[in-house]
């Protein structure tokens, strides 16, 4: 039995940290409770645990249960590289690469496959508590969950190109406040962080890539914060997703390309979204939908080109060009400061001929559009097979290239009692102006 409150899963006495982690963190759990299990004891009495992951590979077999408040697992380095780049080298390389997993202190996820309908079967961490008061200050922090391999999806990718296999790292199913995701790894999860009912949640500093869906807000939430993270999801999900929210601060991401979409809110209102760099290989990278109304987006980056790594070329979200890189369904959003910047092949427009999009507004009133500034260009990029000089060099390149025609603004006739204000030319901006007050950009 522990003297203290801190654990440390190489020295505990039940079970092998190597082989089965979930059973060492179950058991360290249970002493947990049995040694605290007084309510008011002092003022105080359930003052919870820190549990130590040093350095190192632990195998994942049994789901870890968290039921207390005021755990704290921590471990001692994110560990990410890349494993799609790795999976995507030929085989017979593989000897000269320095290394083939990620590091740091690493939860390998082997559970059995899980019914993909319900994403908290597949969890390496589940956290779920019922009853009065809401489990409170869970913070996960400083090491890697990987979920080893992708599988097999039925279509013609190879199955480490699928971003499918029925793992999730963590799902918080109860009601949660205070809770904490920090310096963390997520990789090779089809669901990397899924948090229902959160409050006052703060995900932060933490490198969430490769993983069918990166972030997702379930259920309702309100006070929390998505900020300073690395994240990057597959083309089948969502990098930043939130469902009926208010008061979500989305600031100083960075969110690598390949999910369908960078920041997608679904009712959620007065919430943020700032700050951020956004790269995507889609339409659709901002999404405002079911009456998501009186946020505010501004001053991020927007980036959308092509997909330069030969393994992925040819995939795509499902939306063509005239949905928007930033579609709006609410009203009094304020869409403030922006830079966009398109960057495609226009042989490559879908529907051929079409004239891209960059704001629309499809539903709602009373949204504020001002003084965003679009750059279109018209290259012509090759792809590489070499992914980190593929995306590298796309990132960088400014000459060989022709100003391409788009549509700044369009405001859908679902969409009324508009302000658009220096965001496109006359001609660029399609809006009613008998419903829509719009001042074009001066041109020279």
């Amino acid at each position: 039995m522990s003297s203290s409150n801190y654990y440390d899963v190489t020295t505990w006495h039940v079970g092998n940290p190597s082989e089965d982690v979930g059973k060492v963190i179950n058991s360290i759990i249970a002493d947990i409770k049995e040694r605290q299990n007084a309510s008011d004891v002092n003022d105080g009495g359930k003052p919870g645990a820190v549990i130590y992951l040093p350095p190192g590979d632990y195998r994942l077999r049994t789901q870890v249960l968290i039921d207390i408040s005021f755990l704290r697992i921590q471990g001692s380095g994110h560990g990410f590289t890349s494993s799609s780049i790795r999976f995507n080298v030929p085989e017979d390389e593989w000897p000269d690469l320095h290394e083939l997993w990620p590091g740091g202190s690493r939860v390998l996820v082997d559970l059995p496959v899980a019914d993909s309908a319900n994403p908290a079967n597949g969890a390496a961490f589940l956290v779920e508590r019922a009853g009065s008061p809401r489990i409170s200050s869970v913070e996960f922090a400083n090491f890697c969950i990987d979920g080893l391999h992708f599988t097999p999806d039925g279509s013609d990718l190879p199955a480490e190109n699928s971003y499918v296999n029925g793992k999730t790292g963590i799902h918080v199913a109860s009601a949660n406040d205070s809770f904490r995701v920090n310096e963390m790894g997520f990789i090779y999860l089809e669901h990397a962080l899924t948090i229902h009912n959160a409050d006052a949640l703060s995900i932060h500093n933490n490198f969430i890539a490769e993983c069918g869906s990166c972030i997702e807000l379930r259920g309702w939430g309100q006070a929390s914060k998505i900020t300073d993270n690395l994240i990057g999801a597959g083309f089948k999900g969502h990098s930043i997703y939130a469902e009926n929210h208010g008061g979500l601060l989305v600031t100083a991401n960075n969110v690598f390309p390949r999910g369908a979409s960078s920041v997608h809110f679904s009712g959620v209102t007065r919430s943020s979204v700032t700050n951020n760099r956004l790269h995507s290989f889609y339409p659709g990278m901002v999404v405002l939908e079911d009456n998501s109304s009186e946020n505010l987006v501004a001053t991020n980056h927007f980036l959308r080109d092509h997909e330069p790594w030969t393994p992925f070329l040819g995939i795509d979200n499902g939306l063509d060009d005239l949905h928007g890189i930033l579609s709006v369904s609410g009203s009094n959003n304020s869409v403030i400061g922006n830079h966009f910047s398109q960057i495609i092949d226009s042989a490559s427009i879908r529907p051929e001929g079409a004239t891209p999009v960059i704001i629309r507004l499809r539903e709602g009133t009373g949204n504020f559009v001002s003084n965003n500034h679009i750059v279109a260009m018209n290259v012509h990029s090759s792809p590489s097979d070499d992914c980190f000089e593929a995306q590298v060099d796309a990132l960088l390149a400014t000459d060989d290239v022709e100003d391409l025609a788009v549509t700044a603004v369009l405001v859908d006739p679902g969409s009324a009692r508009n302000t658009i204000l220096d965001s496109g030319s006359d001609t660029q901006v399609i809006a009613d102006r008998g419903t829509n007050a719009v001042r074009a950009t001066p041109t020279p």
